[in-house]
């Protein structure tokens, strides 16, 4: 299967999460184009310092367009699988397209939902020291894995702590390794702010 990539660090999109993207860059209007014309996927995958891609990543469907007065996009993009990139394949199109291989990623095992008040209470903390103004109050309802999503997506972490939380083979491993995201920055934090 063959699929054009958005390389944006700092966005990550996992299976059945919705992506809202503001297209305004032209190799990225016409990626847009390109997919509306065939079946509305785009790979979304983070990229190394050194403008390669990570390996994995996860790609979506475009189930919601509007093209702007200056010609730009807003899209909604759904996402479906996470895939693995076997290589990336040479065009005369602005932007990349690559060979992929789709993955099951996170839907080995079970999470009691009685996990939810720690990860909630972490996170409460952790906006709070990075400023953050979110109401818990309104993701607090949401099933535990699509709040470990919804964490990682809305979350500043570094693009090689959220290319490792896609990565999470077991809904086990992604939520003990979110919750430990987590208390690193504050840990980081706390060290910070006590050596000033």
């Amino acid at each position: 299967m063959k699929i054009p990539i958005f390389p944006l660090n700092g966005a990550v999109l996992f299976p059945k999460t919705n992506l809202p993207l503001n297209i305004f860059e032209e190799r990225y209007i016409e990626m847009i184009d390109y997919s509306l014309s065939g079946n509305r996927y785009i790979g979304m995958v983070q990229q190394k310092q050194n403008n390669d891609l990570y390996d994995v990543g996860c790609f979506g469907k475009i189930t919601v367009f509007n093209e702007t007065p200056d010609k730009k996009y807003l899209i909604n993009l759904e996402g479906i699988n996470c895939f693995k990139i076997l290589k990336e394949v040479e065009t005369d199109h602005k932007f990349r397209i690559c060979e992929i291989k789709i993955m099951d990623r996170l839907s080995n095992g079970t999470l009691h939902e009685d996990l939810k008040p720690k990860i909630l209470e972490n996170f409460k903390k952790y906006n709070y020291y990075k400023n953050i103004n979110i109401n818990l109050d309104e993701i607090s309802d949401l099933n535990l894995i699509d709040l470990l999503k919804l964490i990682v997506m809305i979350s500043p972490f570094d693009v090689s702590v959220k290319q490792m939380l896609l990565e999470q083979k077991s809904n086990k491993e992604f939520y003990e390794n979110v919750l430990s995201a987590l208390k690193i920055e504050m840990a980081s934090r706390e060290k910070t702010t006590s050596i000033n």
